[in-house]
């Protein structure tokens, strides 16, 4: 039965091919074999587009460079290939895009981990090179200032606090086996810390001059006015037995006068920060800012007592003296308690 076909570009296309319009290569025949309609269905529609954008593609570039205006055809294939073109441009995108924040990023957040457990390793290391170099820094101002005082001493580093309160008293780790005894005083490179008021072994306690029990012989630098820095709280001394007539005024820096051994002379004990006129009294009132910044009181120096250097039994009285007289009635009991 012979088959009604046009041959077109080689291929034999039937009747049916121009009719049906829906199916339009359902009955291309290739070579000399016939492919009947019915297995038109095994050409997947995909290559079918595939095609038809090759042919497109190729029909546009091969004539780009020679016109500057489309073809009513160029422009149907234009019209029709753009959107499936920018279909798989938008596909592609977005792999790429779910490879680059999903996939990629699984090593680059494992990087990031390491990274910043790195970074971490490295603030831990620059701390402590922080904190050895300020160790380094405070040790060398101690050593200084124990070269200038020219007497034997030992270092210590404060470990705690003591029970009376805060900033009232400290202990330090070293104790008699260190040669430390009591009414040792105690220094750093601001200036006078306290003195020795308990001893053990490995630890010895420290009172503080801002202690309301401490009391210290003190001169005011400037005009060599005498005069006890007494504790009043944790930031303020007070000197007392400072007479109206006396060279004070604020700024004057505060010395230990040396009498009684107990300190040696000259050392930094604070600066005065207010002077008035005591009210029905001989004396004035003078505050005391310490030299020593006792919330950041670390490490210390303890000054050993030389041979000699004991603190006598009459001194205190030679002292109770010189006081009652500058003092005169009115200041006897207030001496009198401290002495005692």
């Amino acid at each position: 039965m012979a088959v009604s076909s046009v041959r077109v570009f080689g291929f034999y296309v039937d009747h049916k091919t121009f009719v049906r319009f829906d199916r339009p290569l359902a009955g291309l025949v290739w070579g000399a074999g016939y492919w009947p309609l019915q297995r038109e269905k095994r050409f997947p529609k995909i290559w079918i587009w595939l095609a038809f954008i090759c042919f497109a593609l190729i029909l546009l570039s091969s004539n780009a460079n020679q016109r500057s205006s489309w073809t009513s055809a160029e422009q149907l294939v234009v019209e029709g290939a753009t959107p499936v073109q920018s279909f798989f441009k938008q596909t592609v995108k977005l792999l790429v895009d779910l490879w680059e924040e999903y996939f990629y990023l699984v090593d680059v957040r494992r990087e990031n981990r390491r990274l910043k457990l790195e970074l971490d390793s490295l603030k831990r290391e620059n701390g402590q090179f922080k904190e050895l170099a300020a160790t380094h820094e405070r040790l060398r101002d101690l050593l200084m200032f124990k070269e200038a005082v020219s007497r034997p001493a030992v270092a210590a580093q404060v470990v705690g606090l003591g029970p009376s309160g805060w900033f009232q008293s400290v202990v330090i780790n070293k104790g008699r086996k260190a040669g430390i005894a009591l009414d040792m005083p105690v220094v750093n490179a601001s200036g006078v810390v306290g003195r020795i008021v308990s001893v053990s072994p490995n630890y010895a306690k420290v009172l503080l001059v801002v202690d309301q029990n401490s009391a210290v012989d003190c001169l005011v630098q400037r005009s060599r006015d005498r005069g006890m820095v007494r504790g009043q709280s944790a930031q303020v001394c007070r000197l007392d037995y400072m007479v109206k007539s006396g060279d004070v005024k604020e700024g004057d820096v505060v010395i230990t006068s040396g009498l009684g051994k107990a300190f040696p002379k000259g050392l930094p004990v604070g600066l005065i920060s207010n002077v008035k006129e005591g009210d029905g009294t001989l004396f004035k009132e003078i505050e005391v800012t310490p030299a020593v910044d006792f919330s950041k009181l670390e490490d210390v120096l303890v000054i050993l007592r030389a041979q000699g250097d004991e603190p006598k039994s009459d001194e205190p009285k030679s002292d109770r003296l010189l006081y009652m007289g500058m003092a005169g009635r009115g200041g006897r009991d207030a001496l009198n308690r401290y002495l005692e």
